[in-house]
């Protein structure tokens, strides 16, 4: 994926740098010191993120998250400090994120997502699990015009496919 870009009229797709990531299952009463130790408070919403100091939360259901680190730090060590019951499971290996930004990200990710994307039901920091043409994915708005997408590393080639050609339609 490096080096690929796609660029169409209101629209870019990027593959984004490496990130180190874990997921992350826990119960209600280990939120709190999970929280602490990651330095971002794990959301406890559906749909909702959170982010602090180059870490993301990405709620994924009762009690799973998405642990997203770019200033290069390591979200699985700060967990294992944790007594509390959880299991963290390092996943940097195998998920990669692309971005989708522009006036025209939306419509581009909209060709292969059935949920609904705008910003009404789906507003700057939403994330959901879904999918994209045949791909699961993990979604979240980043940006009112700026969508990050996490895919394993798999299926990396066939979602940036499907969005640069998903990006032609929606600049045409």
């Amino acid at each position: 994926m490096a080096g690929r870009v796609f660029s169409a009229a209101g629209v870019t797709v990027t593959p984004l740098p490496p990130a180190e990531r874990v997921s992350l299952r826990a119960p209600e009463d280990s939120v709190a010191a999970l929280s602490r130790a990651l330095g971002v408070t794990l959301p406890a919403k559906p749909k909702t993120s959170a982010a602090k100091a180059g870490r993301l939360a990405f709620w994924l259901g009762p009690d799973e998250w998405m642990v997203i680190d770019e200033g290069g730090k390591d979200p699985l060590a700060d967990c294992a400090r944790v007594k509390a019951l959880h299991s963290a499971v390092g996943i940097s290996h195998r998920n990669v994120a692309i971005a989708v930004t522009g006036p025209a990200c939306e419509a581009t990710v909209s060709a292969g997502c059935p949920q609904d994307l705008s910003l009404a039901v789906f507003p700057v920091g939403a994330v959901s699990r879904t999918v994209l043409g045949k791909a699961e994915i993990v979604l979240y708005r980043a940006a009112e015009d700026s969508f990050r997408i996490e895919c394993w590393r798999s299926f990396s080639d066939y979602v940036f496919t499907f969005l640069s050609e998903a990006a032609r339609d929606a600049a045409a």
